[in-house]
């Protein structure tokens, strides 16, 4: 049986996709990686843009790419370190 995300792992997903790609990454792409919705991918997308979890970058051509902030950085991190404990006490 599928277990559906709860929102932290949505969250975590996300960064941990635009971190896999080098801390950049084309929204389109991103979309399709991530598994969402449209409309879910917006909201999370405007909700960590507007809480400071990712950028928007444009290169000289003025094409947009997502990057992760140091607090995106940092949220991985501590998520990472969740899922340690999670692993040492097997729950």
């Amino acid at each position: 049986m599928n277990k559906k995300r709860d929102r932290l792992e949505v969250i975590y997903d996300f960064l941990r996709i635009i971190q896999d790609n080098h801390n950049s990454i084309k929204p389109t792409p991103l979309l399709r990686k991530s598994n969402l919705s449209s409309q879910s991918f917006n909201d999370y997308f405007e909700e960590l843009l507007g809480k400071g979890f990712v950028k928007e970058i444009y290169d000289k051509k003025k094409k947009k790419y997502i990057t992760l902030s140091d607090k995106g950085f940092h949220y991985l991190e501590k998520y990472n370190t969740i899922l340690g404990f999670i692993d040492d006490f097997d729950l």
